[in-house]
């Protein structure tokens, strides 16, 4: 992370500060966090206002005894004279201010921009964080903006595609004129989709991909979850299933469970799957743990929960931390065969698509089948071609076979 975005201050100046106090929620790269303060006293000032990008060590607001004068402070901040972190760790403790600044400072915003985001963040407007910076980024008075979300909240299609009213009406004529004309918007990229962009890039020019597909019968597998769905408070998806048999495919060829660094390759005994989950303004990986210690229900339950608190940036880091292998699902859009970027360092990811009807030859009879197709992106740097098919060979059995994955 090399840069934030205030999405909520949850305090405002004069506020009396205890420790431990949530003071604002920070939009990183892949989740929204909570701030804690670990000092007391009163809020004297705020440095980033909400919605407002800015770089790691930029000041967020300074903490100190109510009627403190802080101008000084304030306006002595310069990140160019800043000391190095190990300057910073040693200096520290001679520090005397009574005012605690909770980030050190960095270069500041523009003023337009300070000043869009006081006109858009009224408080008392219920507007999704990436709304709100767009509508800064547009100089758009959210007052005027209203919301298709939940509970008339304002999320992001509202403020990219809001016209504003006018006082006078212009001729038809000339309206039809604008509509001919060529247009354009430039909307900043998130501190999310940067990541993306730079992780991707990373993964694709510098793993050497290679692409194994392989179509599976899914017959018994509809069969198999249609009967354990008809048990009580049971609710298993076909990608419960298919993370399950990725999870036992992979203790059975470890070398597909393994990771590439510049030095080493490391052959993994755990087995932990990421699941890629879309998101409003890109993609996220939790990852559930011990996969193949879990039951279907166990992976269901938890992807569940981790997809839905994923769409509101609620993750922790470590809930998106320490895949060992990825599984991608586009099945639910009807994609029927699509292929992935590795989640690198992992040396595999797995693309899911859609279950189709389809004629089949079984005993010798062209029948109407349930396939599924598969594709398995590997990096060749530690993943050989038939390794990766010995795998999907086992992933298939385990799909066409459900009954195996419970014994």
């Amino acid at each position: 992370m090399t840069e934030g975005v205030v999405a909520q201050w949850l305090k405002n100046v004069g506020d009396k500060i205890e420790e431990g106090d949530i003071l604002a929620e920070i939009e990183t790269d892949k989740a929204t966090m909570e701030f804690e303060s670990f000092n007391e006293g009163t809020l004297l000032y705020i440095g980033l206002k909400e919605g407002v990008s800015a770089p790691v060590d930029s000041l967020l607001a300074i903490i100190g005894e109510k009627g403190e004068n802080i101008d000084d402070l304030v306006a002595n901040f310069d990140k160019a004279t800043a000391p190095a972190p190990s300057e910073e760790k040693k200096s520290a403790p001679a520090v005397e201010e009574k005012s605690a600044p909770v980030a050190t400072p960095a270069v500041a915003p523009v003023a337009q921009n300070v000043v869009a985001a006081q006109v858009v963040n009224t408080g008392r407007i219920s507007a999704s964080p990436l709304a709100k910076k767009i509508a800064t980024d547009k100089g758009i008075n959210l007052a005027t903006v209203t919301g298709t979300g939940e509970n008339g909240r304002i999320v992001k299609r509202d403020v990219e595609f809001f016209v504003p009213v006018t006082a006078t009406s212009a001729p038809a004529a000339a309206s039809i004129a604008v509509t001919e004309d060529e247009s354009f918007e430039d909307i900043n990229n998130s501190q999310m989709r940067k990541v993306i962009a730079r992780r991707l890039a990373e993964s694709k020019f510098s793993a050497p991909h290679y692409y194994l597909m392989l179509d599976i019968n899914m017959d018994n597998a509809i069969a198999s979850r249609k009967e354990i769905n008809a048990l009580p408070d049971t609710k298993v998806s076909f990608n419960d299933m298919v993370v399950k048999a990725c999870a036992m495919a992979l203790k059975k060829h470890p070398q597909v469970n393994s990771q590439w660094f510049e030095d080493k390759m490391r052959i993994n005994h755990h087995v932990n799957i990421g699941v890629a989950v879309a998101v409003e303004d890109g993609l996220v990986v939790p990852v559930i743990t011990g996969t193949n210690h879990k039951s279907m229900t166990q992976i269901g339950s938890e992807v569940r929960d981790m997809a839905g608190r994923a769409k509101g940036k609620k993750l922790t880091p470590a809930e998106m931390d320490g895949s060992t292998f990825t599984v991608s699902n586009l099945g639910m859009f009807g994609i029927t065969e699509f292929t992935s970027i590795i989640n690198q360092p992992n040396s595999a990811i797995l693309s899911v698509g859609a279950i189709v009807q389809k004629p089949v030859v079984k005993n010798g009879e062209i029948v109407v089948g349930n396939e599924m197709k598969i594709t398995l992106a590997c990096d060749h740097r530690t993943v050989d071609g038939a390794t990766g098919a010995a795998f999907l060979q086992t992933l298939k059995q385990f799909i066409e076979n459900p009954v195996t994955m419970l014994a």
